[in-house]
Parts: structure tokens; sequence; C-alpha cells
């Protein structure tokens, strides 16, 4: 519990408890709660008692030069802050000074961050200067440790929106209050953060004049609480980027929100409430692809947003997801419904196909093929020009149709051709061929619903998985204009990081998507041989699909078109 000598405003350094920490007594312990984190100790009702002790020494007026107690209770005061170290509730910070309750509950030098916030003066820009949107703006910053902010006019802002700029070079967020609700940027350089507002505002509807705050919540008891709310936010995430702090639009635990995308905090008056939305068509680059399924389903999560997402989400709704998992969502030409052996693929084949339709609707170029990475959106666009081949050359120019004995014994395609036959009532319409002596790539037909895999049994299986699709999606009263279904091409994404048991074999569909994802390489390098597709990534023809653009890059997509026929 000794504190050591240099810290940055002199004096001792020693352990304070945050803060804010606060502590409940249990019966045989303690639980203390802080702002990120919370730690429950319990197995002795001496801990009481150990923590009053404890308290004393953690206090900001404590002598560090206080007398160690006998070696038992040191070493289980030693042991005790160790622990609440690891759940930073406890900061390092000189003696005798002022530990401030702002940055000192989150940051790892309170010292060094209220420094850097008390060196700069903010600016804050707005059309009302002494309106209530900019007034709670330069409140929050000032009673968060910055000198005095300067609030200035700007006739170039609208009514209801405020930008506020610190250091150099500068960082800006901007915030916008409308009568219905709101929203915070993300901190960055002053002309994006202006750029971004106006866009923001086009894409939620809450364009110039939308309100100036003045009684921007009506009927919810405290007039004028959300321009308190926005203004409080906006300071937030400024005296953060000042005194270099996560921003609170950061991911954290937080599965909607994505790495390196910006995160706009969107507030609602009634009932007034605020959170971080992901902005998947905001300003920063391109993403790297997700690497396994689990991530590809938040980038999907982040295009279908309800508020900033650019393609309508895929949600099972009221679908069956037995024996086929089914979702459906909206498209410019019509309901998509998209069927797969789980509904995790499921949503990731709809959105892929919905950014596709949505693509060709706008762009009016060449139609793309979409895929979470650069490997799957290339399997997806190989299985396309193989079944346009075999559409245009007849299915019979493939060589004589294989056995039944080519797939039986394989337990997906079994179970999936049976499923079917059950649903029918009769025995479903199915031709296998191979596409070329030698080459393993085969095309199944059943029911007329076509699939191109490795195997004649990954054929059969997707290809009466797609049938599956269209005869559920019809009986569920779904009038879809498009369907769409599981292929291999998703199974390196979905195996990605998995390690199925040993037992299984490939009636588990974890086993199947691992072989799948296994076969995939060497079905690409023979569709490629066989249909002689050459690919260049898609690039938008009109400035209405930069958007949809964007987003997709800003979530590691890839979309592709085909360069050439080749055959």
């Amino acid at each position: 519990m000794t504190g050591r000598a240099g810290g940055p405003q002199g004096g001792v350094v020693r352990p304070h408890l945050r803060p804010g920490v606060a502590v409940t007594r249990l019966r045989d312990g303690l639980h203390l709660r802080g702002r990120g984190s919370s730690l429950t100790l319990e197995g002795s009702r001496a801990l009481p008692a150990l923590w009053k002790l404890l308290d004393a020494r953690l206090a900001p007026g404590a002598d560090p030069a206080a007398p160690v107690p006998e070696p038992k209770v040191a070493a289980a005061l030693a042991t005790v802050t160790a622990r609440l170290r690891e759940h930073d509730l406890i900061v390092d910070h000189p003696s005798g000074a002022r530990l401030p309750l702002w940055p000192g509950a989150v940051a790892p030098e309170p010292g060094g961050a209220a420094a850097a916030l008390a060196a700069t003066r903010p600016v804050v820009a707005a059309a009302d200067p002494d309106g209530p949107l900019a007034r709670a703006v330069a409140r929050g910053l000032a009673r968060g440790g910055t000198a005095a902010p300067a609030v200035v006019a700007d006739a170039g802002l609208p009514a209801g929106r405020v930008v506020a700029s610190v250091g150099a070079p500068p960082v800006a967020v901007a915030v916008q209050c409308g009568a219905d609700g709101g929203f915070v940027t993300e901190p960055a350089d002053p002309a994006r953060t202006r750029a971004d507002a106006a866009a923001l505002a086009a894409r939620l509807g809450t364009g110039p004049g939308a309100g100036s705050g003045t009684d921007a919540d009506p009927g919810a008891g405290h007039p004028g609480a959300l321009p308190v709310l926005l203004g409080a936010a906006a300071a937030q995430r400024l005296l953060c980027a000042v005194a270099g702090l996560p921003d609170p639009g950061e991911p954290g635990d937080d599965p909607r929100l994505l790495a390196g995308r910006p995160a706009v905090l969107l507030a609602e008056a009634r009932p007034t409430r605020a959170e971080h939305h992901p902005w998947a068509a905001g300003a920063g680059g391109a993403a790297e692809p997700p690497t396994d399924l689990v991530e590809a389903l938040r980038r999907v999560t982040a295009l279908g947003d309800p508020r900033l997402g650019v393609l309508d989400a895929p949600s099972p709704g009221d679908l069956p997801q037995l024996p086929v998992a089914l979702v459906s969502c909206a498209t410019p030409s019509g309901t998509l419904v998209a069927g797969a052996a789980r509904t995790d693929l499921a949503r990731l084949a709809a959105a892929c196909r919905s950014a596709e339709l949505h693509l060709a609707a706008v762009d009016g170029g060449a139609a793309p093929v979409v895929g979470a990475d650069p490997e799957h959106a290339l399997g997806r666009a190989l299985r396309a020009a193989a079944l346009d081949r075999a559409a245009a050359d007849g299915l019979a120019s493939h060589g004589p149709a294989l056995p039944e004995s080519a797939w039986r014994e394989h337990p997906q395609a079994a179970h999936w051709w049976a499923v079917l036959a059950r649903l029918l009532g009769r025995s479903p319409a199915l031709t296998i061929r191979q596409f070329q002596h030698g080459v393993r790539a085969f095309l199944a037909e059943v029911d007329g619903s076509r699939a191109v895999e490795a195997t004649p049994a990954d054929a059969v299986a997707h290809a009466a998985l797609a049938a599956l699709t269209r005869l559920l999606a019809r009986r569920s009263g779904l009038a879809a204009a498009h369907h769409t279904a599981l292929t291999g091409a998703a199974a390196p994404l979905a195996a990605a990081g998995r390690h199925p048991a040993a037992w299984t074999d490939e009636g588990w569909t974890d086993h199947w998507l691992t072989g799948l994802a296994d076969r995939e390489a060497d079905l690409r390098a023979a569709l490629h041989r066989l249909t002689g597709l050459r690919t260049a990534p898609w690039r938008p023809a009109t400035p209405a699909v930069r958007p949809l653009a964007n987003a997709l890059d800003g979530c590691g997509f890839t979309a592709l078109v085909r360069s050439g026929d080749g055959r």
C-alpha cells in the first residue's frame, strides 16, 4: 500500500479509489460497482472490517506514511487492492492532489488528462449562440474541466445544430436537436464533422429548421431535457477526444457497433432516450473483410441498422425456422426470401443477395455479385457463371445423369431430399450431372432449383435446400419476388475457428460446413477452368449508389462484376 515518488503533480503517487465507486456490504463480503466494472468479494465476515481499513487508506486525504498493519492484515489488504486494480476500481494519483470526479472515474492517468483538458479552450459555434443547445454543450465542456468555451455565432449552421471544436489540429463534434430527436457525430476534423452532420440530417429527415430546441421535449415533464441530453453527450465525446480517452461510441461490448466505423448517438424525444448506432455508410475508408461468420453478421447488422442502415435487415419474423431456416427482407424489386440450414447462414445469404438487388436497381451498370469477403464473392460469382453456362448449353450437354447411389448415402443430401419429398407428398424431380469428365464440379436440379458444388451429394443437398426455401415461403403465405439459398461459398466463413467434435459426421451441420470449406478452393479452381470467368471490383456508375458503396466498403464486403466472358 505504500506509494512511489515522482508523480506528474509532485508528491507521492499512491492508490486512490476511483470517484463514484459504490460499495455494498454483504453478510460475508462486499460488492463494489464502478463506472465500467463491478467486483464481488465473499468468503469472510472479516471483509467489511477489512474494507473499513482499506477505504481509509485509499481516501484522498490518507497519510501515505501511515504505519503498516501486522503482516496478515497487510497481506489481506494487498490481495484486495490487487483485485480492485484488476477491475479498474482504483487508480494511482499523487497524494494530496485533488482527484477530479471526471476524468478521475475513467482515465488511466487522471492528472495528465485533467491537465490536457484545462489547457484547452473549446469553440462552440451555432446559429443561435444563446439557444439551449449551445448553452448545454458549453456547460458540459466547462464542467468537464476545459477552459471557459467561446460561444460564437455561425450563420452557416442551420437552426438546431451546434459544432464544437478544440485543439490544434482541431477535432470537432456536431450535435443537432429537433422537436422529435437529434444526433451527435463521432469526433473528427471540422470539415468532415460538418459534412457528416449534413449527411445525417438528410438521412434522418431532420434537416435545417427541424427544431431550435426551445421546447424540444414537450410532455416529458422537463422542457428542454433533449437539448441537455444531446449537449452533454456532445461534450463528453469531445472531452474524451481531448483527454485521450476511449470514445463513448467505441464498440466495447456492444455487438452492433463496428471497430473503425463511425458510431452516431441518436436520441428520441418520446420517451427521452439515446443510444449509439453504427453508421456503415459514414466516412472512414474500406475495412478489412470479416474473418468468420460471427464478424460477418455484425457487418450485416450494421448494413441493416433501422436508423442508419442501407439495407432492410434480413429477419426471420414469423417465418418458420424448421425444417429450413427462413429470413426475408424488402428490396427495391420486391420481397426476398433466403433459406439455409441455420438462421445465421440465411441472414448472410439474404444480405448479399439484397445488396446485389439494390445495386442493380440504383446503379444501372453491370449486375454485381456481393460477398462478405473476396473468396465468398468469387465463389458466388463462379457458381452463377456455371449456372448461366448450363442454362445456355442445356443441362444434357454436361454428361449423363448420375445414379442415385452417387449421393443417397450422404446424410445431408438424404435428409434434405427426404424433407422435400415429405412436404411435396411425392418424390422430387432430380437430375444431377458432372460438368466435365475428370473435373470435380457437379450440377444438380431438384424440382426446378439448381446448385453447383464439389460433390454430387453437396449439389443435391443445396438444390433441395433451395427448393425447400421456395416451397416453405409459399406455404407461409409470402409472395416473394426473389429467392436465394445457402451455397458452399459461405462455408469457409462459417467454419473459420470452429472444430467439430471428432465423433460427428457430415450429418452434423458444423461438420458438413467444415467439409464444404475444405472443398471450396478446389471447386473455385475447377469452375474457373470451366467458365473462364474473369472478374473485376465493382465501382459505382452513379452518385445515387455512393452511400451503399461506402457501406459495403466500410463493412469489408466485396462486390465483383464480370470483366469478360472467356468461354
